[in-house]
């Protein structure tokens, strides 16, 4: 006896015209071709991108501007071992940073002998300090006639744009940080990047370099989360970084002072510059090694223009979370007064479209003999709880995607 799903199945032919049931036994699978990812290459790939030495008291440097000059500035710092190409050309080149770039122009600094194809610097050569390389970002600001800049910075970049901002804070507008470290090196990290600097220069790339620099990017568990990913940053690593230079550019960063900084609730005090004036959007990957830095940086934040966000899934987070990066940071920016455009289309036909950039904060670059950053608006952004949820912090508020 035929069963209850030959039955149906019967009965659904049945329902069909025949020319179907006839061309039926005829389906072929033809013309079928093989689609394979193209190759990711941390190299320069981007014509609009357009490269500028400026000079400094600690030698020159190499900076890439990307967009129309005439906009707000972000103003990008890279960490150890990369340079504006392998640490933020894909992500500046993302499609939602690509509509907010519309609004901005970028302006991506590269560290003394960290920018691609850098000829090793010169024996004599002294390298800057944590604090000088601060000290030449106000080089990099008049060379470009920027009065004030949005902070972007990863890792030692971050720690570096924090120091810029505590010693400049009028030409900061707001920073966003990722993997940020407020405190001077451990035991533990001093031991391991003074072997890393012995290495460098000495042997070049080891592999016990190479290991440490995967785990500061990437943390635990890479190869198993993305392994193609893992293999073009080793391959980065391996052939297209100056040992030389990096070594000097880590024994800088293990060298770094304390940035003093703490938390002062009391508002009669807050005036006295104890912490970072500028708000700061306080970014890690929960599989980073540098959540508890970033928690401790976040403790000693005010809290009140200050946020803490601990993205799910990742430890390097610009390659790969980009998505939830670039969203957390355009709120981030609305927030702060600017009118920025987004790629994603409105939640219900009542959202309003947001205009490319309010014409009072165009003003506000446009003329010189303005005084102080004018905010489109007050109020801070609400986040949408459909993407980023408010969770418990150990310290504060956190932001957790």
């Amino acid at each position: 006896m035929p069963t209850a799903a030959t039955a149906e199945k019967t009965a659904l032919l049945g329902t069909m015209p025949s020319c179907m049931r006839d061309s039926m036994d005829d389906i072929e699978l033809k013309n079928i071709q093989l689609q394979f990812p193209a190759l990711r290459y941390l190299s320069r790939d981007d014509s609009s991108v357009r490269e500028e030495r400026v000079e400094t008291d600690k030698g020159s440097l190499l900076v890439a501007v990307q967009g129309n000059q005439t906009k707000p500035a972000i103003l990008t710092y890279h960490d150890l071992g990369l340079n504006y190409i392998s640490s933020f050309q894909a992500f500046f080149n993302y499609i939602d940073m690509r509509v907010l770039l519309e609004n901005f122009c970028v302006y991506h600094v590269n560290a003394p002998g960290q920018e691609e194809n850098a000829p090793a610097l010169q024996e004599d050569y002294v390298y800057p300090s944590m604090e000088e390389l601060a000290e030449q970002l106000l080089f990099v600001l008049g060379h470009f006639g920027l009065r004030s800049v949005i902070g972007f910075g990863v890792g030692a970049g971050a720690n570096i744009l924090a120091r810029f901002a505590l010693a400049h804070p009028d030409k900061v507008n707001a920073l966003c940080l990722i993997n940020c470290v407020s405190t001077q090196a451990g035991w533990i990290e001093w031991g391991y990047q003074k072997l890393n600097v012995r290495h460098l220069r000495s042997q070049g790339m080891t592999q016990s370099v190479l290991d440490y620099l995967m785990w500061h990017h990437f943390g635990r568990g890479t190869e198993e989360r993305n392994h193609d990913l893992v293999q073009v940053y080793k391959n980065y690593f391996e052939h297209r970084v100056n040992p030389i230079n990096l070594a000097l550019f880590i024994d800088s960063y293990v060298r770094r002072t304390d940035l003093n900084i703490t938390r002062e609730l009391d508002p009669t005090r807050k005036k006295e510059g104890l912490t970072l004036s500028v708000p700061v959007m306080n970014i890690t990957g929960a599989l980073s090694p540098h959540v508890d830095d970033t928690v401790t940086l976040n403790g000693r934040l005010d809290p009140t223009n200050s946020t803490w966000m601990k993205i799910s899934d990742c430890g390097m987070v610009l390659e790969e979370q980009p998505g939830k990066v670039s969203e957390a940071f355009r709120l981030f920016l609305q927030g702060e007064g600017y009118a920025v455009r987004s790629s994603r289309k409105p939640m219900t036909p009542t959202t309003p479209e947001v205009a490319p950039l309010s014409p009072l904060k165009m003003a506000d670059y446009r003329l010189a003999s303005l005084e102080g950053l004018n905010h489109v608006c007050s109020k801070k952004i609400d986040w949408p709880t459909a993407t980023i949820h408010i969770t418990e912090n150990p310290i504060s508020e956190a932001v957790v995607c």
